[in-house]
């Protein structure tokens, strides 16, 4: 059971990194119709993805594993959380101005987000995949015991 829930944790993870590959590559690019729904299903592709990442992952710390006692006096696990939960704070921005484009995509016209707003969102979707690297270097410290606080 411990193997299929880390396959399942694995699998979220690089769903989580190719939604968000997929917004930086897109709003790359101009913004017509067809580009802002492959950007809203990428959004909700992120969005699924990183929930079960987070299911997945406390279910791996508090039932499989070390155990919770273990995770959460490693240093390492507690800044790959603390990361964790500053992508999905960052990403309530891009999430919002998707879900704004609702009435323009569902109507069939491209939504005309300003200048100003589309650097935001490029900016901010840059910083989610940059975090997410560092998630990933907090990973491997975790997996090699580094960084267990106090004993």
């Amino acid at each position: 059971m411990s193997a299929l829930f880390a396959f399942l944790h694995h699998l979220a993870a690089f769903a989580l990194v190719s939604g968000l590959t997929v917004q930086v590559v897109l709003l790359g690019g101009e913004i017509n119709l067809n580009t802002a729904r492959r950007l809203q299903r990428a959004d909700m592709a992120l969005g699924i993805s990183a929930g079960v990442l987070l299911a997945v992952g406390l279910a791996r710390v508090f039932f499989f594993e070390k155990g919770a006692s273990y995770y959460f006096h490693n240093g390492p696990f507690m800044a790959k959380l603390t990361i964790f939960v500053v992508v999905a704070l960052l990403s309530i921005f891009p999430t919002l101005v998707f879900l704004s484009w609702r009435k323009d995509t569902n109507a069939g016209r491209a939504p005309s987000p300003a200048p100003a707003q589309l650097r935001a969102l490029r900016r901010v979707v840059h910083a989610e995949l940059a975090a997410v690297v560092l998630i990933l270097l907090f990973a491997a410290l975790m997996a090699r015991g580094i960084g267990q606080l106090g004993s």
